[in-house]
């Protein structure tokens, strides 16, 4: 009786259900050849694994319509995470390439009083660069542009340039002069720093053409 009811045991088909095949699989990955394997390739054998699980139902039925909304759920979120990414490598290169302004945030009056003590010291390279950061902070804090970050000199002496029309010539310049300075090797003089400065002076007291 007993070798009858062995023989019918291994005659019969083997249905180890899904927790039982999670669990061999999870064995299986334990095994030594697994735990040398790149990092690189077990992540991408789990993802392909993953994707694979989610599209078993083969895209029929209420499960495979489950799968395929998880699916396009997983793709639009990555989408996002990547444009996010872009976006923000874009940004961080443009203020490197040619942003008016630093990583740290200061207003007008701040960049003025560092734009001094560097004229002082006969920084005239620095200072130019502190003076034009706080022309553009000061046009920013009246509302006569609006802030943009990685906004570049020439960018700033066009938006300043179209409310303030009669300084546009000398925003160009400025502009110039602040690319000059810190992109094109100039040192920077005295007589250069004198220039942003009095345009800075003109420019606080200046209307726009719609309050004029």
């Amino acid at each position: 009786m007993t070798a009858v009811r062995a023989t019918a045991l291994l005659a019969s088909p083997v249905d180890t259900g899904r927790d039982e095949a999670a669990r061999e699989a999870a064995r299986e990955l334990s095994g030594a050849g697994y735990q040398h394997e790149p990092l690189f390739d077990r992540l991408w054998r789990e993802i392909s694994q993953f994707f694979g699980d989610l599209l078993s139902g083969g895209g029929t039925g209420e499960g495979g319509v489950v799968s395929l909304v998880l699916l396009a759920v997983l793709l639009a979120v990555l989408a996002v995470l990547l444009l996010w990414a872009l976006r923000r490598f874009s940004g961080g290169r443009r203020t490197e390439s040619g942003a008016v302004f630093g990583q740290r945030e200061r207003t007008a009056a701040e960049h003025r009083a560092e734009a001094e003590r560097l004229a002082a010291e006969g920084g005239w390279a620095g200072a130019i660069q502190e003076r034009l950061r706080a022309i553009a902070r000061e046009l920013e804090e009246r509302a006569v542009v609006s802030p943009m970050p990685g906004r570049t000199a020439d960018e700033l002496a066009e938006v300043a340039g179209q409310a303030l029309p009669p300084h546009a010539a000398d925003l160009r310049a400025a502009a110039h002069l602040f690319d000059d300075v810190t992109y094109g090797g100039a040192g920077g003089t005295r007589e250069g720093y004198l220039t942003l400065t009095a345009l800075d002076e003109r420019l606080r007291s200046a209307r726009t053409g719609a309050a004029a």
